[in-house]
């Protein structure tokens, strides 16, 4: 049933066939699909589909050794096997490296050594109290916020008093909606999913679904043009040192790119938030048929206006709650894109997980501050190699990370905040 009956028949004529990975390789169309796991070769092409990830984040590794980001994106591998059993076809042959490409077999060793040491350390068990006091604070500037303007009216001053209190709200509410997306707080899969459509739906009016199929795909391969959609830029920027080159060679010049460190600040860090993203769920949502991650949306809504229309009018509370995007917004460019926009950015290598992930992200230093203001993401290395562990373990594990780049001579970037916000602008 997880691979349908295209794959069904494809088991029972192929379990146990040996493959190359020239053969392997010839299967990445989008209706032809196989990838290896384990040195087990999978059919995918109708499963890609069904896939809870959506079917792009699998599908960028037809044609690959998909072990690592495998054994990444999963935190229980057990329960995953019954769905990829029926899409096994066989095996790569002895003859064949487990490895494909140039993928250096040395590092992959030594990072599943690293990945296993983590957790026997126990770097992949959440304090459910981290957690629970972190929706407390989310949850207390809402209710503070709304009574203040309540009891003492909505004046300019508490008006932007307010608005700073529930922008900060939104902010913290999507570090914690990250947290249970990447399936770190519960055991079970399917409590950070109901936890996750409450957070990001009631709390802030968008879609787990939309955020889990985008998402997921930067983790699968950041920062690489045509499968990374955090940085596709509808043509309005151009980013790293081979796009300006190629957008130059092919003469586009939808916007004059010589001026775009200028119009960044009017456009990026104020509207991705309350224009692009807005818009973008919405449409989504709808075109999907997504009715239980619009339900969820909708409840937030209704809370808000409920809340504020009486206090603010319709035209009013539009306008408070674009405001609070708009600052939301600001918060979440620049505390997300220090960590990448600054890094490689260049089409597919296919390299192993801990060289990719090494250039395409970096870190910024640690305080009580940092952590707060971009919810543990200042550690993004760390994210990005175990995306499924606690931000709260996350500097526990940094400094075997830094350990295992130094024996690699991999370069582990590690930044003060003010570096990190000045190197998005340059």
């Amino acid at each position: 049933s997880a691979g349908g009956g295209f794959v069904r028949e494809t088991v029972s004529e192929k379990t146990g066939g040996v493959y190359t990975w020239e053969q392997v390789q010839s299967h990445t169309s989008k209706n032809d699909q196989w990838l290896v796991i384990d040195r087990k070769v999978y059919n995918i092409t109708k499963w890609a589909k069904r896939h809870p990830g959506g079917f792009r984040v699998i599908s960028h590794y037809a044609g690959e050794d998909a072990s690592e980001p495998f054994s990444a994106f999963h935190p229980d591998p057990k329960f995953v096997q019954k769905f990829l059993k029926p899409l096994l076809i066989g095996e790569l042959a002895e003859t064949e490296p487990s490895q494909d490409r140039s993928k250096n077999a040395t590092i992959m060793q030594d990072f599943k050594a690293l990945r296993a040491q983590v957790k026997k350390q126990g770097l992949f068990d959440a304090r459910p109290s981290f957690f629970l006091l972190h929706l407390g604070h989310i949850l207390l500037l809402e209710v503070l916020a709304y009574l203040i303007l309540l009891q003492w009216g909505t004046g300019w001053t508490l008006t932007l008093l307010c608005s700073v209190m529930l922008a900060t709200a939104q902010a913290q509410a999507g570090w914690l909606q990250h947290d249970f997306g990447h399936l770190s707080v519960f055991k079970k899969s399917k409590w950070n999913h109901i936890v996750h459509k409450f957070v990001i739906g009631h709390l802030k009016g968008a879609s787990a679904n939309w955020w889990n199929h985008r998402h997921f795909q930067h983790h699968a391969k950041p920062n690489t043009f045509m499968k990374d959609p955090d940085i596709y830029m509808l043509d309005i920027f151009v980013l790293g040192k081979t796009q300006p080159v190629e957008y130059g060679m092919k003469k586009i010049k939808t916007m004059p790119y010589n001026h775009q460190h200028k119009y960044f600040f009017f456009v990026a860090p104020p509207l991705l938030i309350p224009v692009f993203y807005n818009f973008n769920i919405m449409k989504t949502m709808i075109s999907r048929r997504d009715w239980v991650d619009l339900s969820w949306a909708m409840t937030f809504y209704l809370r808000y206006f409920y809340c504020y229309v009486p206090l603010y009018g319709v035209f009013g509370s539009i306008a408070f709650y674009l405001f609070i995007r708009f600052l939301e917004s600001h918060w979440f460019v620049w505390m997300t894109q220090m960590s990448h926009l600054p890094m490689e950015i260049d089409h597919e290598k296919q390299q192993d997980w801990l060289t990719m992930q090494l250039q395409t992200t970096c870190n910024v230093e640690q305080s009580f501050f940092n952590d707060w203001l971009s919810g543990h993401l200042n550690f993004q290395i760390e994210h990005h190699l175990f995306p499924t562990m606690p931000r709260h373990n996350y500097y526990l594990a940094a400094p075997q990370v830094q350990q295992l780049c130094e024996k690699h001579g991999i370069p582990y970037q590690m930044k003060t905040m003010w570096q990190g916000l000045v190197d998005v602008v340059k």
